[in-house]
Order: structure tokens, then sequence, then C-alpha cells
């Protein structure tokens, strides 16, 4: 994978407020489409992105206890919204607002994930931003990072909790200007 490989150069990259970076994935997370508009800014080529795990673009800075949480939601085949940092294939890195979704066969087994990816305000980012930096000082704090996982996924939903609303309700708070 060469998110393993890359290193991040401080550099932001934004893409316009009409765009929307779109993937596909298989169950497992595994790349099956990617529009115009993801390739460009995460700087993959089309054939290096097809095929490749999605956390080809995970930056080393998002807490791991955020992506626990998707996985958890998009288990119980639920959508989720979320704030995520990417890191892009020249090591350049860039925020996302995500919704991800389930996307079924005609049976309704889960066939894989649809999501689409909207520039997140600066103000959404600097709140979110502060909160994930916390995540990630509690999950540095464990060297072992089954325990680094739960213990970040612990501190995010007591954070939660100190403010009275889940995971959704902080993202669409920060989403609609609030900083609770």
């Amino acid at each position: 994978m060469r998110a393993t490989r890359v290193r991040p150069t401080g550099i932001e990259r934004t893409f316009g407020d009409h765009e929307m970076i779109v993937t596909k994935t298989d169950p497992r997370g595994v790349i099956t489409y990617a529009n115009d508009v993801f390739l460009r800014v995460s700087a993959l080529p089309e054939a290096e992105a097809v095929g490749q795990p999605h956390n080809l673009i995970r930056h080393p800075d998002m807490p791991r206890a955020v992506f626990k949480l998707l996985w958890d939601v998009l288990a119980e085949q639920r959508e989720i919204f979320a704030y995520v940092l990417n890191l892009a294939a020249d090591g350049a890195h860039y925020w996302v607002l995500a919704h991800v979704t389930p996307s079924y066969d005609a049976g309704g087994r889960v066939v894989g994930y649809h999501s689409n990816r909207r520039r997140p305000s600066p103000s959404a980012v600097a709140a979110v931003s502060d909160l994930y930096a916390s995540l990630r000082a509690v999950e540095a704090r464990h060297s072992h990072t089954p325990d680094a996982v739960a213990a970040g996924y612990q501190a995010l939903q007591d954070t939660l909790a100190d403010r009275g609303m889940d995971y959704d309700e902080l993202v669409w708070s920060l989403t609609n200007g609030g900083d609770r």
C-alpha cells in the first residue's frame, strides 16, 4: 500500500465547494470505483486506486477510533457521516465530510459501500481537529494497536457523553456552525 510509504508534507489540498468525491468499495473496503475528483485530489491514477484498500489514503493523524466507529456503524447496515483527514499519494492532506452508506444486492445483502465526500467548512475542521488530536494522544499511550483503538474509542464515547450527544449529533453541530 502506498499510504505506508508516503510521508505527510504539511501541504493542504482542497477541492471546490461544488465538487464531490465519490468512491465505491467491496464489503472489505477495496476500491471498485473512484471518480475524477477523488483521483485528482488523492493524486492517484485510477490504476493505482481501483483494487486497493480504501485505507490507502489514511492519514497517520487520523484517530483509529473514528474508523472503528465508522466500521461499527456500517456493520449495523446504517449510514454514517464523518469528518476525515486523508493523505494523498504525494503527501498532501485534505479534509472531507464523508457520507458512507452500505450498497445492497437484490436480495438485501451488503455488497459494498458508497461514499460521497464534500469539502468541510474551516470552522468544522478546526473544531474536529482538536477532538481528533486528543483522541490520537490517548491512542499514542498504547503500544498494542487493539488497546490503542479501544482506548481512543472509549475517549471518543466519553467526550460525546460529556457533550450530551452522539457522533452524528457532533458532526451535524459542526456542519451547521455549532462548536459544542
